[in-house]
């Protein structure tokens, strides 16, 4: 496994006091996003896997792998986040309308509401297809802006849910801005996974129920007795997946919640940058890069606000770490069936792996034979043909049980 391209030690996070965020995000109002998703007949927790050959060869105690794959059927956690935005806000127009409190579930009854809403997002493909589904679900109109890097099958499936798709050059934060900016001409409503300054009810909504996953995570492990993660490594992005977990660990964990390390993909490292100078920044490379779901220039900074004194480590990788660990887990193991990941979905394990047999740092003498790591694993090939030139057709067919012609 080739080994890391940069970490940065972060002293803001080394010395966490108490949870101070639960005004942005909380335990108690993440039970209330995943008693909203309960209700709908598709909801059933994700598998919590146990990479137990790998953590052996790794010379950790547990190697947990949280996969994503089958949510809601839509092949990410992201299915956590928008769809759930959508319909909380769906809702409070619905309250606004009759003159009462309306709940999620309730939506069903209220269609000719939602039928009168636009509701638009940026996405570098599984944030747009879960608002997507949202919208259908509920019965609202959506627009989804592209960026010029997502792929062509990503953008088939948004559309396959009824929205309409446009397509934006530039990166995704160019689209952004481009949805942005028609919303406002349009009157649409705007459901993003970012924020900016006077726009953070509904990423912090959306960061809410990735929260649900984290709950899982800590019941699976509860019914299996074992003690909660030393070690956290997270994908990056904006850094609002990052910021859920991170939030929910730290809030009920308190001090001792995990040591957290953010990875990213080396040319887009907008919160590496933003960890080294203190302050939100940009990227400092030129987005271009196999993990698109992670090719994001600016962070959030409503996300940052929770990152920056809690995680310790920011790392970033290189696309071809990436690709040999979605090829690692869809090899499989004597004790691991093979597991399909998605180019971003393995940031996370790519990230660790990146340390073992490598330089000596302060992470990587942090990590030892008591050290229990969770990674998740975000999403699964929700680009099939792209999967299969990434790993090659003999694994992609082998992991998909899928015959080869």
């Amino acid at each position: 496994m080739q080994a890391f391209t940069s970490l940065f030690h972060n002293a803001a996070g080394i010395n966490r006091g108490r949870y101070p965020f639960s005004e942005i995000l909380s335990v108690e109002r993440a039970q209330k996003a995943r008693a909203s998703m309960t209700r709908f007949s598709n909801y059933i927790p994700t598998p919590l896997v146990e990479l137990a050959d790998l953590g052996a060869r790794t010379g950790v105690a547990r190697l947990w792998y949280k996969d994503e794959a089958t949510r809601f059927g839509l092949g990410s956690f992201k299915a956590l986040g928008g769809a759930y935005a959508v319909g909380l806000l769906l809702a409070e127009k619905a309250s606004r309308r009759i003159g009462r409190a309306v709940d999620i579930a309730e939506l069903g009854l209220h269609r000719n509401i939602a039928q009168g809403v636009t509701i638009c997002c940026a996405t570098d493909g599984n944030h747009g297809l879960s608002v997507a589904a949202g919208a259908k679900k509920f019965g609202a109109k959506c627009v989804v802006f592209l960026h010029e890097g997502v792929s062509p099958g990503r953008d088939a499936a948004i559309a396959n849910l009824g929205a309409e798709t446009v397509r934006v050059a530039g990166s995704y934060d160019d689209s952004v801005r481009a949805a942005l900016q028609r919303a406002e001409d349009e009157d649409w409503d705007v459901v993003s996974d970012t924020s900016w300054p006077g726009y953070e009810t509904i990423p912090a909504d959306v960061m809410q129920g990735y929260t649900v996953l984290v709950l899982e995570i800590l019941e699976a492990l509860a019914a299996q007795l074992e003690a909660p993660p030393t070690h956290v490594f997270l994908q990056g992005g904006v850094g609002g997946f990052a910021a859920a977990v991170v939030a929910h660990l730290w809030e009920v964990l308190d001090s001792a919640a995990p040591t957290f390390i953010v990875v990213e993909p080396e040319r887009a490292d907008c919160l590496f940058q933003s960890a080294r100078a203190g302050r939100p920044v940009s990227a400092s490379g030129n987005l271009d890069t196999v993990m698109a779901g992670l090719a994001c220039g600016e962070v959030s900074p409503l996300a940052w606000r929770i990152l920056r004194p809690s995680v310790e480590f920011f790392m970033t990788i290189s696309d071809a770490s990436a690709v040999e660990t979605m090829k690692l887990l869809a090899r499989g193991s004597d004790k691991t069936p093979p597991i399909v990941a998605g180019e971003s979905a393995v940031a996370g394990l790519a990230g660790f792996l990146s340390l073992i047999g490598h330089s000596s740092t302060p992470l990587h003498e942090s990590v030892n034979a008591d050290s229990r790591v969770l990674v998740v694993g975000t999403e699964g090939a929700t680009d099939p043909a792209l999967y299969r030139t990434l790993v090659g057709e003999d694994l992609a067919c082998n992991a998909m049980a899928e015959s080869c012609s």
